[in-house]
């Protein structure tokens, strides 16, 4: 699978499981907000649209999808500050992260004001997530990894029949998230990159916070901070 700009959206399609993707950079940070598409329905789901909103709304109206949920993968500001807004404004549920991440969403109305962002709300999502559950829209299903060490409470996202794992700040291409933020854990982020996302198959395709996708088999082989030689997996 290729990334796909917010000029260029792109399909992603297993025979199970037909999606469209559309990555949508937002805030100053450049984060990857994520749209994923059911074209059976129409229906779509908005993974961590942070800012811009009317950006977001733009590339929903090019795909001519409907947003029907908003999923948050943690707390940090350029992955949620906006995030409940976006969801009230469309009338649609936020899921997500794992509630402990809910000290970053309290502290985002100050980190607004630090950052120059427009004025943010702290907020409680419809739902916190835990390992092992599953949210869909749509008629998919994906299924949640709680992955700590970015942050305590971050989450992962993974379509199996798609073979897409929506992964945040956890992982990226050619490197890794960072763990000196408060409660960041470095043993436990290698831990989770290694013990729940390795497992799901090297064919995996990813989409990380920032940057380019990739493949987990790619990180696995050339990642150097957690390339099977580094960690010692086998």
């Amino acid at each position: 699978m290729t990334r796909h700009s917010d000029s260029d959206p792109g399909h992603a399609t297993a025979d199970s499981a037909p999606l469209q993707l559309a990555i949508v950079p937002v805030t100053p940070f450049q984060q990857n907000c994520s749209l994923l598409v059911c074209t059976r329905t129409g229906a779509a789901a908005a993974f961590d649209p942070g800012g811009d909103l009317d950006r977001i709304d733009a590339m929903l109206e090019q795909l001519g999808a409907r947003l029907e949920k908003v999923f948050l993968t943690h707390g940090h500001i350029d992955h949620c500050g906006q995030s409940a807004a976006f969801a009230r404004r469309h009338g649609v549920p936020l899921e997500g992260p794992h509630r402990e991440d809910r000290f970053w969403i309290e502290q985002l109305p100050g980190q607004g004001h630090r950052f120059g962002f427009p004025p943010l709300e702290a907020f409680e999502p419809d739902r916190w997530l835990d390992d092992g559950d599953t949210v869909s829209f749509g008629r998919q299903q994906m299924r949640v990894l709680h992955t700590p060490g970015h942050t305590p409470g971050h989450v992962v996202f993974v379509h199996e029949g798609a073979r897409l794992a929506i992964v945040g700040d956890v992982l990226f291409q050619g490197s890794i998230g960072r763990t000196d933020f408060p409660r960041g854990n470095h043993a436990e982020l290698i831990a989770s990159i290694t013990g729940k996302l390795w497992p799901l198959g090297n064919d995996i395709s990813f989409v990380p916070g920032h940057g380019p996708m990739s493949t987990f088999g790619e990180e696995r082989q050339h990642n150097p901070f957690v390339a099977d030689d580094v960690v010692g997996h086998d």
